[in-house]
């Protein structure tokens, strides 16, 4: 096996986006010296100071993500480009599947063939996992794939490629996070699609009222720092980790779309009515979601740090400046 990297190149596809953001800070406070983060990017490839560089790269275009990684050669991908709203990867499933997974596969395929020494970290879902959650209990590593819309399915066969892959000498990993937030997060997500309403009413731009669907589902929420943090230990501790592993990033916690709401009400002063709609309640087969990161303890030693209330304010915070 090559030694490890003296100095770290990491390339991050989808880099830019609400996650990328965060771990590229994060990667730059984090990697030795002389260390090169290079962003992965549909956006303009302009020249940003320091050590961050974005290069033009459209992962379902096979023969641009072989040319990026043969002229760039980095140590590390870190593969976070994806469709991640659910309902935006219901509503075009084609384009989903050509992004989440035969995205994946060609950056995947590029190093296997052209990069071995290359380490491949796969951002995975814990969407994934599916109707196993309809015990209730938390979930660990082990628990079947069996995903319930395309863009669990999209991960899943991503994610079984890749581990399938790891074991024909593909140096990877799969990260399996489970629901995350924080300030910059668009909407088409509980806490930003709540936060948004709450401080468009303190502006005075929207009634004062929020109209909700089911708020009796409850999901494992973390702070999209501390995913980070565990992302950033995983690049650091990549050669002592066994190749191929699965790693839930979960908080082993549930909290309710009610509670999460009520918690962002009580951060303003401004009166506002919550009323339920018909039109957007939708059935939930799955009602409570959670996972088990025993493993991300073992061998990340990571354990989500930051309150839920300090997260939801973060998020209304950002809405509020917007």
């Amino acid at each position: 096996m090559p030694a490890p990297p003296s100095r770290f190149r990491v390339l991050v596809p989808g880099g830019d986006g609400f996650v990328g953001r965060y771990l590229v800070q994060a990667l730059g406070a984090a990697l030795p010296a002389g260390s090169d983060i290079l962003v992965g990017t549909l956006a303009d490839a302009a020249a940003e100071p320091g050590a961050v560089r974005r290069v033009a790269l459209d992962i379902t275009d096979a023969e641009r993500v072989r040319a990026v990684l043969a002229e760039e050669r980095p140590t590390h991908v870190f593969h976070l480009a994806a469709i991640a709203a659910i309902q935006t990867a219901q509503h075009d499933e084609q384009q989903t599947w050509a992004v989440n997974c035969s995205g994946a596969m060609n950056v995947a395929a590029a190093i296997g063939d052209a990069l071995p020494a290359c380490r491949l970290l796969f951002c995975s879902s814990a969407q994934i996992y599916g109707r196993s959650f309809r015990d209730g209990k938390p979930l660990d590593e082990n628990a079947p794939v069996d995903p319930i819309d395309a863009y669990g399915a999209s991960k899943a066969e991503a994610d079984l490629k890749i581990g399938h892959m790891a074991t024909r000498g593909l140096r990877a990993i799969r990260l399996r996070p489970f629901n995350h937030t924080g300030a910059g997060q668009g909407r088409g997500f509980v806490a930003p699609d709540f936060a948004a309403q709450i401080a468009a009413i303190e502006r005075g731009v929207q009634e004062p009222v929020i109209r909700v669907g089911n708020l009796e589902n409850r999901r494992d929420l973390m702070d999209v720092r501390d995913v980070v943090a565990a992302y950033v230990r995983a690049v650091l501790r990549f050669d002592d980790l066994p190749n191929g592993c699965a790693i839930n990033v979960a908080s082993g916690k549930a909290i309710s779309a009610g509670d999460i709401l009520n918690a962002l009400l009580a951060l303003s002063s401004a009166t506002i009515e919550v009323k339920s709609d018909p039109a957007l309640m939708r059935r939930s087969d799955i009602p409570v979601i959670r996972g088990d990161a025993g493993r991300a303890r073992e061998l990340l030693d990571w354990v989500p740090e930051i309150p839920v209330e300090t997260t939801l304010k973060s998020v209304l915070d950002d809405y509020r400046s917007r």
